[in-house]
Order: structure tokens, then C-alpha cells, then sequence
């Protein structure tokens, strides 16, 4: 028996918890790729064996690897089958959709972590002050974490918040967004600009980069529904990590 079957027969990591089945054949793949089990160049085994092995139906092995080739992981020949490319998988983010980072990632079955970096109450910078409407000696309260994915670093996010919307960072948990909900103050739009960076020194270290490598700087301006500003972030993010995808309609 070889590693890969070892690694996927069984069935152990198959959960009803766990969300769509594909979504843990990908990530259990993914695993795979990112133990050494299947290295760069290595062919996965046919969609008839992964089901055998797996007691998946071919549907949701198909699915599985699609996501793994729009990802990244594999790139898929015709007649050949399905082969790991070395890269790390790509993860793709809608532009159309006001979600939170901890959201995005249960929703493909990965494992959210934070590392904080700041949490408390601040005077605010110029142009946090510009950003949220705030009138002169305002406080702000300011969090700042590393998110990660399956152990993987992705993003820095810096957010800002006025502190009658957010009064004691220390509540923040996991989710900014599901605290904010949670006292009715849910943004439910968002303006977003996105920048082509390369990474300081001090950024790549935390996202495990090279020093200058690509990466993406996100500023949103978030609103609640009577259109006051909520949250003011400065997010970083890897740029070998994502894909940004919108959806245009004439």
C-alpha cells in the first residue's frame, strides 16, 4: 500500500461535522501535497481509485479535483489525468460579498487562527480620523492580527472602529464580524480599494515570505445600514495566496 492510499483509505477524516464532502477530499489532498506525500510532479490517482479508496462517488471526487486545479494545487491533462504543480493552492475571494475572513475559510473547511498583534483603545491617526467621520479627541479602538488557514499564514488585518461600535476589543474572539452582529452592528456594504505591493521586511516575516515579494494591500471602509462608517481596516495579504474575483453584469 503507498502513502497517498494509506493517506486517504480509511476514511477517518470523513466527518458529517465537516462540511461538503468534497471540500475535505480537497483539503485532505492538500495535505497530501503540503506533507510531501504527493510531491511536485506527482500524479494523483484516477478519480475511480480516490472513490474506491475513499467511498466517495466519482461526482464529488470530480468536484474535488477541479477545485484543486482552480486552486493551483494541480493542473489537469487531458488523457493523462491529474498532476501536483508544487505551488501552493490559490484560494479565490468575491468581490460581490461582504464576508469575514473566519467565514471565508469554515465555508472551504479550513482551520481559522490569529495571532494578535494589537487590541485596545487609541488615539486615532489622520487618517483613521478621516476615515470614520471622528471628531477631535476621539478615541478609536484599533485590532490588528495575522490570520492563518490550516496553519498557513494569509493576511494581516488592521481594523479601526469607532468605540461606541466596538467598546472593548478584548471581546473579539475570532470573528470581528460576528461580535459586531451580535450588537446589531453588522456592516452591511463596504468600499474597497486594492493595491499591488512588495512586502516590507517586516510584513514578509509575519506571512512567511520572501522580503519584496508580491503581495496585496486591501483598505475597506465599511457601513452599517444608516450609512454611518463602522470599520476602517488596512489588510496585507500574501500575494501568492489569493485570487480576487468580480463578477461584472451590463
Amino acid at each position: 500500500m503507498t502513502d497517498i492510499t494509506r493517506h486517504l483509505g480509511g476514511g477517518d477524516w470523513l466527518s458529517r461535522a465537516g462540511g461538503p464532502r468534497y471540500l475535505q477530499l480537497r483539503k485532505r489532498i492538500e495535505e497530501a501535497i503540503e506533507t510531501g506525500i504527493l510531491p511536485e510532479g506527482a500524479a494523483l490517482p484516477s478519480e475511480r481509485e480516490i472513490g474506491s479508496l475513499t467511498g466517495l462517488s466519482r461526482v464529488t471526487v470530480r468536484k474535488a479535483i477541479r477545485a484543486l486545479a482552480e486552486g493551483g494545487a494541480v493542473v489537469q491533462r487531458q488523457g493523462s489525468g491529474s498532476f501536483v504543480t508544487g505551488c501552493a493552492p490559490r484560494l479565490q475571494q468575491s468581490l460581490s460579498h461582504l464576508t469575514s475572513f473566519s467565514k471565508d475559510m469554515r465555508q472551504r473547511g479550513m482551520t481559522v487562527t490569529s495571532t494578535w498583534l494589537e487590541r485596545g483603545v487609541c488615539l486615532p491617526t489622520s487618517e483613521e480620523i478621516a476615515a470614520l467621520s471622528l471628531a477631535e479627541g476621539d478615541p478609536v479602538t484599533r485590532i490588528a492580527r495575522l490570520r492563518s488557514a490550516d496553519g498557513r499564514p494569509m493576511a494581516i488585518e488592521r481594523a479601526a472602529l469607532p468605540t461606541d461600535i466596538l467598546p472593548n476589543p478584548m471581546i473579539v474572539e475570532t470573528s470581528l464580524y460576528e461580535v459586531l452582529d451580535r450588537a446589531g452592528n453588522s456592516p452591511v456594504r463596504a468600499v474597497q480599494k486594492i493595491s499591488a505591493i512588495n512586502l516590507p521586511v517586516e510584513e514578509a516575516a509575519l506571512l512567511g515570505v520572501a522580503a519584496g515579494a508580491a503581495g496585496l494591500r486591501i483598505q475597506r471602509v465599511s457601513y452599517l445600514p444608516c450609512d454611518r462608517v463602522a470599520e476602517f481596516t488596512n489588510s496585507v495579504y500574501r500575494g501568492d495566496a489569493y485570487d480576487f474575483v468580480a463578477e461584472l453584469r451590463q
